[in-house]
């Protein structure tokens, strides 16, 4: 019981430092090109919105959104991906508990 205890806490320090990783990393998602740049954190925070001047027309503002809205698909997808990594070994040590989040 009592190591099961001690790896218990083990995981939760792991997981608390991998979330506070996430918290701090970015990644970047793009769209059109590198047209529309995109930048969230790993914990999906947006952080920035870069828009090349070229993209923005005043008569085709649909375009510019559907480029914004597909950066932002990117970022989430690649913040998805880096929490997959950070958190896979974490959870991966849980034995499948089908623990929610994991």
């Amino acid at each position: 019981m009592q190591q099961m205890l001690k790896q218990a806490q083990k995981m939760q320090q792991q997981i608390a430092k991998a979330q506070a990783e996430l918290a701090e990393a970015e990644v970047t998602g793009t769209a059109g090109g590198g047209l529309v740049t995109v930048t969230v954190t790993g914990a999906g925070e947006v952080k920035s919105v870069k828009i090349d001047p070229k993209v923005v027309d005043p008569d085709d503002v649909e375009t510019l959104e559907d480029l914004v809205v597909a950066a932002l698909h990117n970022a989430t997808e690649a913040a998805r991906e880096l929490t997959d990594q950070k958190m896979g070994p974490v959870a991966g040590g849980m034995g499948g508990l089908g623990l929610p989040g994991f």
